[in-house]
């Protein structure tokens, strides 16, 4: 999927996508990063393999971060585990061949990023990597979340062509 095709799903669903996690999360904010982290998803998938249907697979990759973050507050809400009842939990970790194709991926991932603009790059990160609401991120950079949502929309849409070619 190449740049400009991403950049016109990102403006034919975006709205439909934030319109509707909002009315099941009450929440703009959170809708909106859903949204966008749908997004960045669909575009590390790209990057892996062929996708046949990326609106089915971006609204379903919405709806299951909805999921997630609303077990995720539950789970929050729950009195604390004690610690003996985590020691009998087995750690389950990855083998060496996925260790190594997921740091090949993250070093290609840094790149891409590192050619994206500064200011790209800053709303890039204080989102996706620290966590940062849209309007968090507008106020911190004194820019609307309107420009936030762009530089966002770019990011991705770099970032997924990057990681669709050949390593």
């Amino acid at each position: 999927m190449a740049e400009s095709d991403l950049k016109r799903l990102f403006l034919k669903h975006a709205k439909t996508l934030q319109g509707l996690l909002t009315r099941k999360v009450r929440d703009p904010q959170l809708a909106a990063d859903l949204v966008q982290e749908s997004f960045l998803r669909l575009a590390e998938q790209q990057g892996r393999e062929r996708i046949d249907n990326t609106p089915a697979y971006l609204y379903r990759t919405a709806h299951n971060l909805m999921i997630d973050h609303v077990r995720q507050q539950q789970r929050r809400k729950t009195d604390s585990v004690p610690h003996e009842a985590l020691e009998s939990i087995v750690e389950d970790s990855p083998g060496l061949d996925e260790n190594a194709a997921t740091e090949q991926h993250m070093r290609r991932l840094r790149r891409a990023l590192a050619d994206l603009p500064p200011r790209t790059q800053e709303v890039f990160r204080l989102n996706r990597l620290e966590g940062m609401t849209h309007a968090e991120v507008a106020r911190a950079l004194d820019i609307s979340d309107s420009s936030v949502q762009k530089h966002l929309a770019k990011a991705l849409a770099y970032v997924m062509q990057c990681l669709q070619e050949p390593g």
